[in-house]
């Protein structure tokens, strides 16, 4: 009988994220968890194994693949306007109970997501690059379930890729280790975190360890990479202005330039009981943002209803460089050497060298004016 668990057990291949320990045991080092897994057992996420001393890691196949705008990640400081060819696998370190793409992270540990057996697709790097020319996709991202866990089939995709001249991205809960940062540095330019809570017992509910994330934003900044923070805003679990200021200074602490993204929750999987995101929340918790110091903070999910909080303005002089309504690009104004064409400052980010390359849409609607 073909069980989704033989499925992935089969697309696997030999790890490099792991350290040997005594009797065959392995500990992983691609996430958090750092689990020690003997031999015959599986990691917290379920698809890193041990076989006979050998770690067998995800390999040779998608569970999703989607062509989006790059704002749909989200990055608004990452070649705006953009399609990012986006991929996932099946597996996660977590267990969210909101998750939207459960039917894929939540495969072989929720018994309703072994459906995710008919989205799996075999392929290899080289059709990934492909898919990602036909798209016409600037940007490769790993995403859908949790990339960290599957790092070693993303880097052999990402060697393609950047061979080829795109861009490389991971979207993660930031539940990372050194290890698995380091890992992945040389390939991936973006990195986008969820930082969920900035309470403990909200991680613990979900799976995770606040500090882990706290750590990982920090590392992915000083290793260099560009990178962007979404908080999901659920009422009751993590939308207090206490806890809200609490994030927006932490981010602050690694570095003002940091785009803070809030977006809205609705109800979905296993949590129905909160009431979905209003406009209002959204806006207050980007305020505080704003107000902690945050130079760029965007409420998300809700478009047309955040006022300014969808566009780009500059740091310096607050003139607007970008405007944006949902995944939609109207209007461009970044220099080719990223700066603002009104004041010279440098506006942080990854922008393209050639403004108008961006693609706009609606184009001859006004910027808003802050």
């Amino acid at each position: 009988m073909t069980t989704l668990t033989n499925v992935l057990d089969r697309l696997t291949n030999a790890g490099e994220l792991y350290e040997v320990l005594p009797d065959k045991a392995l500990r992983c080092t691609a996430c958090g968890h750092r689990c020690l897994i003997r031999p015959g057992k599986r990691g917290i996420c379920q698809v890193r194994f041990n076989q006979d001393g050998e770690l067998r890691v995800p390999w040779g196949y998608v569970g999703v693949l989607q062509a989006d705008p790059i704002e749909k990640k989200p990055f608004s400081h990452v070649f705006p306007g953009s399609t990012a060819l986006t991929f996932g696998m099946l597996g996660c370190d977590f267990h969210c109970g909101y998750c939207q793409n459960w039917l894929t992270s939540q495969a072989t540990r929720d018994p309703a997501s072994d459906a995710a057996l008919n989205l799996v697709r075999e392929i290899s790097p080289q059709q990934m690059v492909a898919a990602a020319r036909r798209a016409h996709a600037d940007v490769i991202v790993s995403s859908y379930n949790e990339p960290l866990i599957t790092s070693e089939w993303a880097v052999a995709i990402f060697k393609e890729a950047r061979a080829a001249g795109l861009m490389c991205a991971y979207v993660s809960n930031g539940n990372g280790t050194p290890e698995v940062l380091e890992y992945i540095r040389p390939y991936i330019s973006a990195y986008k975190v969820d930082l969920k809570s900035m309470q403990e017992k909200n991680y613990r509910a979900l799976g995770g360890v606040l500090k882990n994330v706290l750590a990982t934003i920090q590392l992915a900044h000083d290793l260099g990479l560009w990178v962007e923070v979404v908080t999901l805003i659920v009422p009751g679990f993590n939308d207090s202005n206490e806890e809200l200021w609490e994030a927006a200074r932490f981010l602050c602490s690694v570095s003002a330039d940091i785009p803070w993204h809030v977006t809205a929750f609705h109800k979905d999987y296993r949590m129905t009981n909160p009431e979905n995101t209003s406009a209002e929340t959204l806006m207050r918790a980007a305020d505080i943002g704003r107000e902690a110091g945050l130079h760029f903070v965007y409420a998300g999910n809700l478009p047309g209803r955040v006022d300014e909080y969808e566009s780009t303005f500059c740091s310096n002089c607050q003139k607007p460089l970008v405007r944006r309504n949902g995944y939609v690009v109207s209007a461009y104004a970044i220099t080719g050497q990223g700066t603002c064409p009104s004041c010279g400052v440098k506006i942080p980010g990854r922008w393209p060298e050639d403004p108008k390359s961006v693609k706009l849409y609606g184009a001859g609607i006004p910027l808003p004016v802050r």
